[in-house]
């Protein structure tokens, strides 16, 4: 039995770096819709097609010294930050799940959220081909894992997506332009899917607590904040939900306390 977890702790942890490589191509790739799987990857510099060797998760970075093998221009730290975020995610998961035959389940929910965040904080887009598959599985396997939940899972998704497109809708009106994107509400539907009802006020709250955070960072990196300052809620939402599957009691808690604020 021993042995069983310990596989079943060790494996996502060895797959990470591989499966970060992949995350770093869905972030640069997914939003300017290039392809993703049939495009051979190339130095961005000098155009030559990258070999095996080159693309080694953190190993190639390493050993190259962060440079282009063929023109030696610096590679960047995209893809390595991109790499070991992924492990972290990984070893985050395998320490929180106590059940091995959901650490993969929560890995996959890490890595998704993970590529939806950065792909935000960046671009300003959570993709439509990630936050509805997402919603998906996590409603699928509340039917495997606790069938009898399966309504409240629902329900959930339904009054987060309505709940904030709510918001956006009535933002709108009163200030002529957008305050919520389509793809935060299909976001936190998917955190109800996964989390379920009792979870959303956490999720909810978190995220916006969050987001002023971000705020308040922006600006003491001395960014020029106004009202219509952009600020990406994608990473906001994705950690908040994250926080609610993997620490759901924790995050029960830390709602009350934030609604009593």
């Amino acid at each position: 039995m021993a042995g069983s977890f310990d596989a079943a702790w060790l494996l996502p942890i060895l797959a990470a770096p591989f499966v970060g490589s992949f995350l770093g191509v869905l972030i640069v790739r997914l939003p300017d819709r290039t392809p993703i799987v049939l495009a051979r990857s190339a130095c961005p510099h000098c155009g030559t097609r990258l070999s095996a060797i080159d693309l080694i998760p953190l190993a190639s970075f390493l050993l190259l010294r962060g440079r282009c093998r063929h023109c030696r221009h610096p590679i960047g730290l995209f893809h390595p930050m991109v790499e070991l975020a992924a492990v972290a995610v990984a070893l985050w998961t395998a320490l929180a799940v106590p059940d091995p035959g959901r650490i993969w389940a929560g890995c996959g929910l890490g890595w998704t959220l993970l590529t939806l965040a950065w792909i935000d904080w960046t671009r300003f887009l959570l993709p439509d081909v990630l936050t509805l598959p997402l919603l998906l599985a996590g409603l699928a396997l509340t039917s495997v894992w606790e069938p009898e939940a399966l309504t409240d899972r629902c329900l959930a998704a339904v009054l987060a997506y309505s709940s904030f497109q709510g918001v956006a809708v009535v933002y709108r009106r009163l200030r002529g332009r957008d305050g919520l994107g389509g793809g935060d509400a299909k976001l936190i539907a998917a955190a109800g899917a996964w989390c379920g009802l009792a979870a959303l006020p956490f999720v909810v709250l978190a995220s916006a607590v969050l987001g002023l955070l971000a705020a308040l960072g922006l600006a003491l990196a001395g960014r020029d904040m106004t009202s219509r300052t952009p600020i990406p809620f994608g990473p906001c939402i994705a950690l908040a939900f994250w926080l609610a599957w993997l620490h759901g009691g924790l995050a029960a808690d830390l709602a009350q306390v934030l609604g009593r604020l």
